[in-house]
């Protein structure tokens, strides 16, 4: 398990720089693009994007599969099931290629005639986009086989070199687009158009010279019972995503509809903030998925469960060693950000953090469960989950109810039973105890949160609320964290792991200031 832990901080550490580095890049970019194409152009470009964005769940679920798939069956070693799978992936990813062209020309038509509101004068432009925007569909469905054999190889190190080459073309494509003589939106959407077949080209390239599986034999390994298979597992993927995306846009449509566009400003920025700092638990995620998946493959079950509770609690380490501060000073924080901070922005952003955390304690359970292979009963659960908010948020606004109780009634389901079904799916598919479910990850995760949080709130009864404390709050934050984390988040053989770690880079240094003498 040392070894396990060892790869996954690793790969951890290579996406967190791609990630650091990506934000700079793209942040700045962002600012020309905006400068360049101006108000009205940026917001046609990312209005035309929204509805492509809208359908991409469906690429997704079957992106999914295929990951399970590879990753599972590398753990076994069986690599002529490997080299199926690709294949038929290749085939059914080409398939669901065509298929999202033909649904986004419909819907683009839709859209363009009775939805979208752009001038008359800009509306060619905005075509010319949209279509350029579906090409590109083609290449980024088609390079999620390739990205799932670097992802089952556990390549993090390729994958993050591959996402900064990615955000330093979109800088390129940005000073391009600036001195560009012809339509600047058009010029723009064209070039970001053929960015997927950059990544795709590359990826094709990368797969084939280095891993086995990857050999393209469509006839030679074509497998319909295992299309079949992938299909199967893809559709009820598609089951658990879709109602997430119909959730989250459903949100929105109903605080408009019963409180205006201030709630939905509000709304907005609160997903923003989560957002933000849930990207750093979820590039944890992404190395150990395959680690959970290649030790099902492997018929090692305690492994992929002592993997799975480790996930959870780090996980949720990582969300709150940024969220319990942000949750403290969070009206200062929106202040300096927003300067204007619309009415519910602090307590919907706090409560959303809140419903964040608890879901974090099973967030890897989703995996895990992928990884075991029957997730039709699960993801019958989750669809009901992930839609009853809606339901119950829409009853309680039609009988004259705060907008908080939309985010109160998240917490319980979103956290509370979206929780408590991963357990019982992972108990009763998986054979996982509760009881380690308790020691493992509840009673460290709730022992480490009471501590940081009673810490952290001493300097708002000495202090007014401004810089100073901020920072007071940080380091009070860190310290406390890093303490707790130590001797109450960890157990017993990962503190003996931590020690011996710090050990190996003792030794490294003084084997290298010896060495320079």
């Amino acid at each position: 398990m040392n070894e396990v832990a060892k790869r996954v901080i690793q790969n951890t550490g290579f996406l967190y720089g791609r990630m650091l580095i990506s934000i700079f890049i793209i942040l700045y970019t962002t600012r020309l693009v905006l400068n360049t194409l101006g108000e009205s152009d940026f917001g046609i470009f990312n209005v035309v994007g929204g509805v492509i964005a809208l359908l991409s769940f469906v690429s997704a679920s079957v992106s999914a599969s295929t990951q399970r798939y590879l990753n599972y069956h590398e753990g076994a070693g069986n690599l002529l099931m490997q080299k199926r799978i690709f294949n038929v992936s290749l085939v059914l990813h080409l398939l669901v290629s065509a298929v999202m062209v033909v649904c986004l020309l419909v819907v683009g038509y839709f859209c363009f005639k009775h939805v979208l509101n752009i001038p008359a004068e800009r509306t060619f432009a905005a075509q010319v986009v949209f279509v350029s925007l579906i090409v590109s569909v083609i290449g980024t469905i088609m390079t999620a086989p390739y990205e799932a054999a670097i992802n089952a190889h556990e390549n993090m190190k390729f994958y993050a070199i591959l996402g900064v080459a990615d955000s330093v073309l979109k800088l390129i494509i940005a000073y391009v687009t600036i001195y560009s003589s012809g339509d600047k939106l058009i010029t723009y959407g064209f070039l970001m158009a053929f960015l997927p077949f950059f990544t795709f080209g590359v990826s094709l390239i990368y797969c084939h010279r280095h891993y086995e599986e990857c050999e393209m034999g469509i006839k030679r390994y074509w497998d319909k019972g295992l299309m079949k298979e992938l299909l199967g597992f893809a559709g009820w993927s598609f089951v658990g995503t879709s109602s997430a995306v119909i959730s989250n846009y459903g949100a929105g449509l109903v605080l408009n509809h019963f409180f205006g566009t201030l709630l939905n400003a509000a709304h907005g920025i609160g997903i923003q903030v989560i957002g933000q700092l849930m990207a750093f638990a979820r590039h944890m995620l992404k190395a150990l998925n395959p680690v959970i998946a290649k030790s099902e493959g492997a018929g090692n079950r305690q492994q992929m469960i002592t993997a799975s509770l480790m996930g959870c609690k780090f996980s949720y380490f990582i969300l709150a060693f940024f969220a319990i501060p942000a949750m403290v000073e969070m009206p200062y924080i929106l202040e300096i950000w927003l300067k204007n901070v619309p009415q519910w922005t602090v307590i919907i952003s706090r409560l959303l953090l809140i419903r964040s955390l608890i879901e974090h304690t099973t967030i890897v359970f989703s995996s895990s469960l992928a990884a075991e292979g029957r997730i039709k009963a699960l993801n019958k659960w989750v669809c009901f989950v992930e839609l009853l908010p809606l339901v119950l948020s829409y009853v309680l606004f039609y009988f004259g109810f705060s907008p908080v109780w939309m985010y109160i009634v998240g917490i319980v389901t979103y956290g509370l039973m979206f929780s408590a079904v991963h357990i019982y799916y992972m108990h009763a598919n998986c054979g996982m105890a509760y009881s380690d479910f308790f020691y493992r990850v509840a009673l460290p995760v709730v022992g480490l949160t009471l501590i940081v949080f009673a810490i952290d709130l001493v300097p708002l009864y000495f202090m007014a609320q401004g810089m100073l404390r901020l920072v007071i709050v940080l380091l009070l934050s860190t310290l406390t964290f890093c303490v707790a984390l130590f001797f109450v988040g960890l157990s017993s053989n990962e503190r003996a792991l931590f020690v011996q770690l710090l050990q190996k880079i003792r030794l490294r240094r003084k084997k290298e200031k010896n060495d320079i003498v």
